[in-house]
Formats: structure tokens, C-alpha cells, sequence
């Protein structure tokens, strides 16, 4: 499985679990098809993963992905992003068309 986490994106999940989270607790992704970059997200902090997790090690945070979570983030980039309108994490998928709306 290949996906990439930005360093702004692993210092907002090691903060999360840090605020939230015991030792050994880690970031649990859950990601469902839907949003504009094609990909709508539920993070939870956990102390262990849940059935049917993987658990990947990324630098200081344990990330907790769910088998459909894996399929979907394949190839994707993972960020982090602050606007005056939203604050979380953004996922660029280069096999994801943009959000604008074209007649068909």
C-alpha cells in the first residue's frame, strides 16, 4: 500500500493523540468515498485499532486503517490545511477529477 503524509498532516495527527490519546493510542482513519477531492474522512483517537484495522507506523503517530480506508487512499497524498473556512486534513488524489462542475 502507498500513500504519502505530509509533515504539516503527521504533526496535526501526533498532536491529536497526544491531546487525546494514552501511550500506545493511535490515529484511526476511516475513509469513505465522497467530498470534493473525492474522499470524505472520520478520525478517531484510539488506544488499539479495531478489528480488521492495519496499523501503520508513521514517524511518531500509529495511523489505524480500516480495509476500505486502505483501498481508497492508494496513491493519495495526505495534508493538512487551515483556511478561514475549514481546518483538517486534505486528501490529493491524482486519479480524482477536480470538484469543478462540467455539463454532460
Amino acid at each position: 500500500m502507498s500513500f504519502t503524509i505530509t509533515p504539516k498532516a503527521e504533526r496535526f495527527m501526533r498532536m491529536m493523540v497526544m491531546a487525546d490519546g494514552g501511550p500506545g493510542a493511535g490515529f484511526r482513519l476511516s475513509v469513505s468515498p465522497g467530498g470534493c477531492s473525492g474522499l470524505a474522512a472520520e478520525i478517531a483517537i484510539k488506544a488499539e485499532p479495531e478489528p480488521g484495522d492495519k496499523v501503520f507506523p508513521h514517524g511518531a503517530v500509529k495511523l489505524f486503517l480500516p480495509a476500505e480506508s486502505r483501498l481508497l487512499l492508494e496513491g493519495v497524498t495526505i495534508d493538512f490545511a487551515e483556511t478561514p473556512t475549514s481546518t483538517g486534513l486534505v486528501f490529493h488524489d491524482p486519479k480524482q477529477k477536480s470538484c469543478s462542475s462540467h455539463a454532460g
